[in-house]
């Protein structure tokens, strides 16, 4: 997930431990996370929590009146809307002729989907554009627009369990429509001078094509960019042909042959130069630096292979094909995890940062979340990872070091301003705790179980859930399998209470 650097985070902690409250640790995080620029929060007031493990799979939003429409949500706890029921897609291919002067798209989505049920009619998640038409299986559909519902009534109900392909074909300013204040935090497509970023979490997708946009939904991908010369496209997954058009633009088709959470997408277009290297296992990597910046920015990322080899040997193999970072020419203050390709902006370029996101690779991107409420399965992990990186290139006293100051500083917080972990709410989604007292909870079950029992949970559940998804009950699930021992008290008081337990004794 975006976020600030770890180290850099320990000026932040310290601030918490004299102003007595927790921050956001990103520049921006979906709609509700504030820039580090803003006013600092004020203590939360005292509330009641009613301590739990969570409930497994969400279930759809609504139940429609009639049992042939899709559900217009999948029931996420936080975001009951997001994403829709009905049907399962298997694969976007999204061709995109890009604008950049004029800062606009003409686009054509085709969406290969599996039907769950009788379909009469269906959702998709969409944010303006105009739209020219769509289509279901070659015949022409009617459609319903109400803010980001695409509701589609093909010509002829689709029976449960059958295949069906929707096209299409709209325009527009990507982002144009979108919620108010959504634009400002950057979430989905921007256009800035020279360039594109796209950054969706939790869930910008739909500010620039029409998505089932949810993690529970993972597909594969491919983008068909053109815009024109000489401008240079990165986007997910593997590069796969470059074609110079006669009109002086360029397509570039890249390829996410892995299931993607539809927020993990993104583009990326500017003045980039590409650098290649490989990791010793034979994973390529492939890293976008804005050209005007590169030697400012590029010392850090030839470490990714180091990273990428070091984490195999405690994750398991890397998950997909390829590798790497694209860094903007914009001041962002934060990074972003996006399957094969983060995100990043050039002052928040650093070793730690870098290490935290291939985090994700594995804990986020591989593995997604089935509920937004499980975040701390993403952002716990990937700062515990940063941990463990310490301890492989400094030592175990280096890192137990950091673990033990960064204890001391969370047990400054008033236990009424902690946010609950396992339930965070939406408006805490990416609060700083999320990340750390996540990595203390990984801390303490490592010591609880052992180094041996501790690394095997880790190898079998990036193992067991590679490109699907999990929950909190899934991994409390696993841990006890492989451990032996019955772990809901640690995972109760981790998670779900607002006190800071001990650590285990070492």
């Amino acid at each position: 997930m975006r976020q600030i650097s770890r180290f850099a985070s320990l000026t932040v902690l310290a601030l918490l431990s004299l102003a007595c409250f927790c921050v956001a640790p990103c520049a921006y995080i979906g709609p509700v996370a504030p820039f580090l620029s803003t006013p600092m929060p004020t203590p939360a007031p005292a509330v009641v929590v009613e301590t739990r493990i969570p409930d497994d799979t969400p279930t759809p939003a609504d139940t429609p009146e009639d049992s042939s429409y899709g559900a217009s949500g999948l029931g996420d706890s936080y975001y009951p809307l997001m994403g829709n029921g009905g049907y399962d897609v298997q694969h976007y291919d999204l061709a995109i002729v890009v604008d950049m002067e004029r800062e606009h798209i003409d686009s054509v989505a085709t969406i290969d989907a599996l039907s769950t049920q009788n379909l009469a009619r269906f959702n998709l998640d969409l944010w303006g554009f105009d739209i020219e038409s769509v289509q279901v299986d070659g015949q022409d559909a009617t459609f319903e627009r109400d803010q980001g519902e695409l509701s589609i009534t093909p010509a002829d109900s689709i029976p449960e369990g059958e295949p069906f392909t929707i096209v299409i074909i709209y325009s527009g300013k990507p982002g144009e429509g979108a919620p108010p204040g959504l634009l400002d935090l950057l979430e989905g497509w921007n256009f800035y001078e020279g360039g594109v970023l796209v950054a969706g979490e939790p869930g910008g997708a739909d500010t620039w094509f029409p998505v089932n946009n949810h993690p529970l939904d993972k597909a594969t991908y491919t983008f068909r960019v053109t815009v024109a010369e000489p401008y240079v496209v990165a986007a997910n997954g593997v590069l796969e042909e470059e074609i110079a058009n006669t009109d002086g633009t360029r397509t570039y088709v890249w390829v996410m042959d892995d299931p993607m959470a539809s927020y993990l997408s993104t583009i990326a277009i500017s003045n980039f130069e590409r650098v290649d290297s490989t990791t010793k296992s034979g994973i390529p990597i492939r890293s976008y630096l804005d050209a005007d910046i590169r030697r400012e920015v590029e010392e850090p990322t030839t470490r990714i292979p180091e990273i990428i080899d070091y984490f195999e040997t405690v994750f398991g193999p890397y998950p997909f094909d390829e590798c790497g970072v694209v860094i903007h020419e914009l001041d962002l203050g934060f990074a972003l995890e996006n399957q094969t390709l983060i995100v990043m902006g050039y002052q928040f370029v650093n070793e730690d940062v870098i290490v935290h996101e291939l985090a994700h690779q594995w804990f986020g991107n591989s593995i997604s979340l089935k509920s937004w409420q499980d975040i701390w399965l993403n952002e716990g992990f990937a700062t515990y990872a940063s941990t463990l990186w310490i301890e492989h290139t400094q030592g175990a006293q280096a890192a137990q070091a950091y673990m033990d100051m960064s204890y001391e500083y969370f047990k400054e917080i008033p236990e009424h301003a902690m946010v609950i972990i396992g339930d965070p709410g939406p408006d805490n989604l990416f609060d700083w705790a999320v990340y750390e007292r996540g990595a203390f909870t990984l801390h303490a079950l490592r010591l609880t179980v052992g180094d041996e029992a501790f690394f095997q949970i880790l190898r079998t559940y990036a193992d067991r859930y590679h490109d699907d998804n999990a929950g909190i009950v899934d991994f409390i699930a696993l841990a006890e399998e492989i451990s032996g021992q019955e772990l809901d008290d640690l995972f109760q008081a981790w998670l779900y209470e607002q006190a800071l337990p001990p650590m285990p004794e070492q």
